[in-house]
């Protein structure tokens, strides 16, 4: 699929807000707050839900980039059905979905305990930043038409 509006141009400003997101999720990965993979599986699974082509492909790189295994990628979307995810991954990815999903009903109020027992507030905080980032992200993608399979590992950052 080719671009059907070239959002950058159009919009450096909006661009760059976004950008703002990542760097500051960039910032969160090199003090080690925020577990890389994790973030990757957040992406990868946001963009599954949303049905995301040129993110998933992006994510998929980066992911295993980052040293993510194959058979985890691959068994992403039934995560609740492997025994690959710890139940740190388990719990976010959960978050991840309900936030994601807010029209077919809002999250499990038992799910930010589950989260608290885990991460801080500041690391739920900055989860749920980079669950809104991803979200949006698939919007300009899908929206506009991003053109799937042109991402290469370092282009973005």
């Amino acid at each position: 699929m080719s671009m059907k509006l070239n959002y950058q141009q159009a919009s450096p400003g909006a661009v760059n807000a976004m950008w703002g997101l990542e760097k500051y999720m960039a910032s969160k990965i090199a003090s080690q707050d925020i577990e890389h993979s994790l973030l990757e599986l957040i992406k990868m699974r946001v963009s599954q839900l949303n049905g995301c082509a040129f993110c998933l492909d992006m994510h998929s790189k980066d992911a295993r980039a980052a040293g993510e295994t194959e058979q985890r990628l691959y068994t992403l979307s039934a995560w609740r059905e492997t025994p690959f995810f710890t139940e740190q991954e388990r719990v976010v990815l959960a978050w991840a979905e309900a936030l994601t999903t807010l029209a077919t009903g809002h999250p499990d109020e038992t799910l930010l305990d589950a989260l608290r027992e885990h991460f801080t507030d500041s690391q739920i905080t900055d989860l749920t930043l980079a669950i809104c980032a991803i979200n949006s992200w698939n919007r300009f993608a899908i929206g506009f038409g991003a053109e799937v399979g042109s991402y290469k590992v370092g282009d973005f950052g």
